[in-house]
């Protein structure tokens, strides 16, 4: 190319060059619309944090200095003791001192019967629950899809209507107070996780079923083996879904596990906030005991919250 060209092609280039970055300006430039967007995301995320700070500042504020200045966004007079009361380490001189309860509660106790119960519930619903999503998705007989619709009309059944019944049953099996009492009426399955877990089966074609059966594989191998590892990201949603209902469950395990060995940490703050010292509610204590029974809910939810937001959509629920 001759020298005359090259220079008569370098404003050419220059001129693009100018457009393209006029260009991709104009495309980031936020507009009205982006900004609204952004300024009520933000607010949202305002009102849906500040209840988690407000516990936070309470927390780690002075329970006497609180009612002398209850309107602080700060700590008052900022102290670790309603921590230090919960886990059961501070003499019932400095819990006096501070203006919380003297008593205290078995935290390491409560919090290790609240795993149990959580874990055991979402092992069996999700294991049960898939299990029945498989028979009305994958498997054909007689009445199936009434029976599907009559399951899935225990939806609409107000849980506190099964409490009585339950607590009958549980009663009669001579397992109030005890851990099984609490965990069984939610260990089996639930109308949500089977409509769920049913939305998902459905997706799978039936071509990797069909293969399966060829090489001589049965429905039991094939839902362990084939169905199961695939629905792996289905599974975590509904475990994670499962684990915090569970963990937040208060009415069930307030019936049937008043005693120690069995009782929650939910039921257990209920127990912490009824030992109020004659000065007022202690607020510090309490909200310390909150925001640690809530960590590991807020744990799960960091690390899972996306794939959980995904895979709703994913599975079909609108």
């Amino acid at each position: 190319m001759s020298t005359t060209h090259l220079v008569a092609a370098a404003p050419a280039e220059s001129r693009n060059r100018r457009a393209r970055v006029r260009a991709a300006r104009k495309r980031i430039r936020p507009g009205w619309g982006r900004i609204l967007a952004w300024a009520v995301l933000i607010a949202v995320m305002i009102v849906t944090l500040f209840p988690f700070y407000w516990m936070l500042r309470t927390a780690l504020s002075n329970n006497n200095a609180l009612y002398a200045d209850p309107g602080s966004l700060l700590p008052v007079d900022p102290t670790l003791g309603g921590f230090r009361r919960v886990f059961g380490l501070a003499s019932a001189e400095e819990a006096a001192a501070e203006g919380g309860t003297t008593g205290s509660i078995d935290f390491w106790l409560y919090l290790r019967n609240s795993v149990i119960v959580a874990t055991a519930i979402t092992t069996g619903q999700v294991l049960f629950s898939s299990m029945a999503a498989y028979a009305f998705a994958r498997l054909h007989w007689k009445g199936r899809d009434a029976v599907f619709f009559l399951f899935i009309t225990a939806l609409m059944i107000p849980p506190i209507f099964v409490q009585l019944p339950n607590f009958i049953l549980i009663r009669d099996l001579g397992l109030l107070n005890t851990l099984a009492g609490v965990i069984l009426p939610f260990f089996f399955m639930t109308p949500f996780a089977v409509f769920f877990m049913r939305q998902f089966l459905l997706g799978i074609p039936r071509e990797i079923e069909e293969a399966a059966m060829i090489d001589g594989a049965g429905h039991g191998r094939i839902f362990f083996r084939v169905l199961l590892p695939m629905s792996s990201t289905p599974l975590v949603t509904l475990s994670l879904l499962a684990y915090i209902t569970a963990w937040g469950e208060y009415f069930w395990p307030l019936l049937v596990g008043r005693a120690d060995e069995a009782r929650v940490l939910t039921v257990a703050l209920g127990v912490f906030r009824a030992q109020t010292p004659q000065t007022g509610p202690d607020w510090a204590g309490l909200m310390a005991g909150a925001l640690v029974a809530a960590l590991p809910v807020l744990i799960l939810f960091i690390v899972f919250g996306r794939r959980f937001v995904e895979n709703i959509g994913y599975s079909g629920i609108k």
